[in-house]
Order: structure tokens, then sequence, then C-alpha cells
């Protein structure tokens, strides 16, 4: 009877597995649902930062999601959002000074945006939308999931942003020395924001180019 049980729902069904993967294509926070736009405008300009963001956002995001889902029973309604944000901003501070400990210069490039994972709306919509209905195995595959989702997004951009605007790939020149001899430039406005928002929009476009559905769902 046990045995019944445990492949009636396992760890990793295809549910479970749905929760991991949707996020990565078609349901990606970024360019399906429109979410944390703002991070993938300001950190996105190298790949170290957008890198190290997207670790936070899913240190933040995983560990919130199963923090949540235990306490979801015991939460006042009246008081949900306070003790989400409360949940949030404490693994922020906490991420926050492991980054200025361990990665100082990456951590004064992020500056302010760290703090700023405290009102993304990824980490709140998940909170509110799924944390306070699903059990915390659910709840953390979930959180996994869109912050991978989230997070792949931001180190696309930046890998084109870098080296179209600085010729380099995580900080190393990668462009030959013999390509600005015969006149190659860096793209200056690249690392400028809007172009993020360029690239961003291209991603989309070729993301629903290849999956019909998701014109026809929009």
């Amino acid at each position: 009877m046990s045995s019944n049980n445990m492949t009636k729902d396992p760890l990793f069904s295809l549910k479970n597995r749905k929760l991991l993967t949707e996020p990565l294509g078609k349901n990606n926070p970024i360019t399906i649902q429109v979410l944390g736009i703002c991070s993938a405008l300001a950190v996105t300009a190298k790949i170290k930062p957008a890198f190290v963001m997207a670790l936070s956002v899913i240190a933040v995001l995983a560990i919130s999601n199963v923090i949540i889902s235990l306490l979801r029973n015991g939460i006042p309604p009246r008081i949900r959002i306070i003790v989400q944000l409360v949940v949030i901003a404490t693994l922020v501070i906490l991420v926050d000074q492991i980054l200025k400990a361990y990665v100082f210069d990456v951590s004064k490039q992020l500056s302010v945006f760290v703090g700023l994972i405290i009102t993304n709306c990824i980490i709140m919509g998940r909170l509110e939308a799924f944390a306070m209905n699903n059990k915390p195995w659910q709840a953390f595959l979930d959180g996994i999931g869109n912050a991978i989702g989230y997070g792949w997004i931001l180190i696309v951009v930046a890998f084109f942003r870098e080296l179209l605007g600085s010729g380099t790939i995580y900080g190393y020149k990668v462009i030959p020395e013999s390509f600005y001899d015969f006149g190659y430039k860096n793209n200056g406005l690249m690392i400028l924001p809007p172009m993020a928002l360029i690239v961003v929009g291209i991603i989309i476009w070729i993301q629903r180019s290849k999956n019909k559905e998701l014109i026809e769902e929009n």
C-alpha cells in the first residue's frame, strides 16, 4: 500500500517536472509573463553581475517559496503580504551580506539592485500564486524553475551585450586585436539599458516564432 502511494505522487512526477521545465520556455517569467524586466535592463551589461544576480534570485525564490509554503496554513490572510515581504527581505539581506563578504566587486556593481529583489514581481508573484497554495516540495521546484527561467534570460542578454559592447566574455577579451586593427569597434550602444530591452524583444520574437501556440494564447 505504501508503494502505491509512492508511485502515485513521486518527487519527480510529470506534474512536478513541469514546475521545473515550463518556466524555462513556454511560461518564462521574463519573455512570457513579462516580469522582472527592470533587472534585465539594469544588470546585464556584463555576464558576471548578471550571473550573480541570477544565483541570488534562485536562492531567495527557492527558499522563500518553501518557507511560505510551510507557514501558509498559519498566516492570517490580512497580513500575508507583510509576512511574505518579511521573509523575502530577510533572505535578501543575507544574500547581500554574503555577496559583500565573498564577491565585493560584483556587489558594488549590482549596487541597489540586490536590495530591489525584495520587490521583484517574480518573487512576490510566485509566493502569492503558488507557495500559498501548494506543498513545500512543489513550492521548491516552482521557485527553482522560475528563478532559472529568469536567470538564463539575464545571462543570454548579458552575453550579447558584453560581447558586442565591450569585446569580452565574463571579463576576458575574446575579440582578437587584429579585428580592431582592421577597423572593428565595440558598439557602445550595447552597454546602454535600452539595448537590453531590444535584446529581450528579439528573444521573445524568436521564442514565439518557434512556438505558434504562444501567439494564439496571447
